[in-house]
């Protein structure tokens, strides 16, 4: 067997080991969610469907599942707003402080996230503005720009600027060359943005345990009963809506920009 065989081999071998310590434990989550003892012991003991019914009917679970809901597409329509303008300013003017300005944009999702808590949380007291579903959107609207802005920048700089000028020299105005020609060729990626935005903001629970106040989301649901014997059921299945939610909407993103990729090419 020759080095180069040896090499692929050794390569699969290591993405397969990662592979499986990423994706195991969330095996184990769903499995754990249909285990007739309701227990996260190995191996289960049967399969049900009964945690299921009875986490949607558990009314602390209903509320804190809807309040994540809500904070999540509350965040993607800001983050939508927000990032897509960002964009179309960074990608399509020339100005002094642009490049600090596209730096300050992505900055929020690489700070540590108890540090936007923290600060966040601060803002709000110095400002006597009461924590709740609100602070928990603009909490989570703070990094969920940057997926917006990152999607929406790198489809423009695609796209040839003669088109919006063609649109201009065409009579017209700046709303109109956004609605014919700018929003069609953004609004793939754009989509894929906000998917990734609502992914990201539906599971985050550091930033959202300083601007929650006493408003629970259902990663805090979770985080809360995780270590109460009689829940055990209910959070398996808590996680693996989270789980679902997560994946569903990268995935759709994923498929998204790879046909749109590919339909460049």
């Amino acid at each position: 067997m020759g080095g180069g065989t040896l090499g692929r081999v050794g390569l699969r071998v290591a993405t397969g080991l990662i592979l499986a310590f990423i994706y195991i434990p969330l095996v184990l989550v769903v499995v754990y969610a249909f285990n007739r003892s309701g227990t996260s012991a190995w191996p289960p003991s049967g399969f049900t469907m009964a945690w299921i019914a009875t986490a949607f009917a558990n009314t602390g679970l209903q509320q804190a599942f809807l309040t994540s809901v809500a904070a999540a597409l509350g965040a993607t329509v800001i983050a939508l707003i927000l990032g897509s303008l960002a964009s179309l300013a960074v990608a399509r003017y020339a100005f002094f402080g642009r490049e600090t300005i596209s730096f300050v944009v992505i900055l929020p999702i690489a700070l540590p996230g108890i540090v936007t808590g923290m600060a966040l949380s601060t803002t709000y007291a110095s400002l006597d503005v009461p924590l709740g579903l609100l602070t928990i959107v603009i909490g989570h609207a703070t990094f969920c720009v940057v997926l917006v802005y990152n999607n929406a920048i790198a489809r423009l700089r695609r796209i040839a600027p003669s088109l919006e000028e063609a649109s201009a020299d065409l009579g017209a105005d700046t709303f109109q060359t956004f609605r014919y020609v700018s929003f069609p060729a953004l609004r793939s990626a754009l989509l894929a943005g906000g998917l990734l935005a609502f992914a990201l903001s539906f599971d985050e629970v550091i930033v959202t345990i300083f601007t929650a106040g006493g408003v629970k989301t259902l990663p805090i649901w979770i985080f809360q009963s995780f270590r109460l014997a009689n829940q055990v059921p209910l959070v398996n299945v808590a996680g693996l809506v989270a789980i679902l939610l997560s994946v569903i909407p990268v995935y759709l993103a994923t498929r998204l920009s790879g046909s749109v990729a590919g339909a460049r090419t």
